[in-house]
């Protein structure tokens, strides 16, 4: 008798297990990958991220695009971003010395940022995405 009592415990525990890691995988899945406009690589904060105050903001264009990016509305001045022009990244992070903000408001904040391509046929386009600093 004891025998069949560990084996229906060691069966009980193999499918609670079963039964956990199925939940994990059915509701641990992100959404659809984030799927940006063409010339748009990469951006960060991704969409709807949850990132700390001192978290700074990264833009990444195709090579031969200019950007204007706006934090909540307020363009940011050129002299604040920095641009990588080999590869098209372009950073910036709030600061004492900085016309927007000098750190992250925790809550929402929204970005949009604008393109143009600087040579070749024209190509202009935006993209807007919010996150949250907590």
């Amino acid at each position: 008798m004891p025998v069949v009592r560990y084996r229906l415990i060691y069966l009980g525990l193999g499918l609670l297990t079963v039964a956990t890691l199925s939940i994990c995988y059915v509701f641990g899945r992100g959404g659809d990958p984030l799927t940006l406009p063409d010339p748009l690589e990469r951006v960060s904060p991704n969409p709807y991220d949850a990132v700390l105050p001192q978290s700074g903001l990264e833009v990444d264009l195709k090579v031969g695009y200019e950007a204007r990016i706006y934090v909540d509305g307020y363009p940011i001045p050129e002299s604040e971003l920095s641009f990588q022009e080999g590869v098209g990244v372009y950073r910036w992070r709030p600061g004492s010395r900085s016309l927007i903000a000098e750190r992250w408001a925790v809550g929402e904040h929204t970005i949009r940022v604008e393109w143009e391509k600087i040579y070749g046929l024209p190509d202009v386009g935006q993209f807007t995405w919010t996150f949250r600093v907590q």
